[in-house]
């Protein structure tokens, strides 16, 4: 099985992509890719800065599973035929500083970060789930899958981030609230652009 131990068989034939509503999958493969990607670079900063550190296996632990997410929407994108954001650049430096600034807070700082930014994506994904079961949950069952799936890993990421002291970070309120609404402008822009 491939990354997220769900199977990609919908899109070998055109006709497998017949009868979809292209603009909404499009701007969910879309966005969905930009924010794995994003999460990539946040964990890649956070263990340039905490590699090392007592905190560093946790880290990588979620950051793999990250990678196997952007994997999965890497393959999706090709099946559904789905241009990237344009603002993968931006979101490539964008994520490792706030994963390298989130860490030079220390541990607690990484988890709040950790805790901000999946609670967002995780919140994101029910949006989604909702769209696509009002859209056709028989039609769209296995990206409802994926995207199940990668929302409680997602989730589990939450609650590892407050299990690590998350809320004991400088200034957690604050930092979590300016990382969600940078996480809800990021969510906008890679739809669309």
């Amino acid at each position: 099985l491939p990354a997220g131990g769900v199977p990609l068989r919908l899109c070998g034939t055109r006709a497998a992509r017949e009868g979809i509503n292209k603009p909404v999958i499009d701007r969910i493969i879309r966005v969905d890719h930009a924010g794995e990607y994003g999460a990539n670079r946040i964990y890649a900063g956070q263990m340039a800065v905490l590699g090392r550190s007592s905190v560093g296996p946790i880290i990588q632990q979620m950051w793999n599973q990250e990678k196997d997410h952007l994997k999965k929407f890497n393959e999706l994108m090709v099946a559904y035929r789905v241009r990237p954001t344009v603002l993968l650049p931006f979101w490539n430096v964008a994520g490792f500083v706030l994963g390298a600034g989130s860490a030079l807070l220390g541990k607690k700082g990484a988890m709040a970060c950790t805790v901000a930014v999946e609670e967002s994506i995780s919140d994101h994904y029910n949006s989604q789930i909702r769209t696509l079961m009002e859209e056709d949950p028989e039609k769209y069952k296995e990206l409802l899958q994926i995207i199940k799936q990668f929302r409680d890993d997602e989730r589990e990421h939450h609650d590892i981030g407050l299990e690590h002291d998350a809320e004991a970070a400088p200034a957690y309120s604050v930092l979590k609230t300016a990382i969600q609404l940078g996480c809800k402008a990021a969510i906008f822009l890679s739809e669309r652009i």
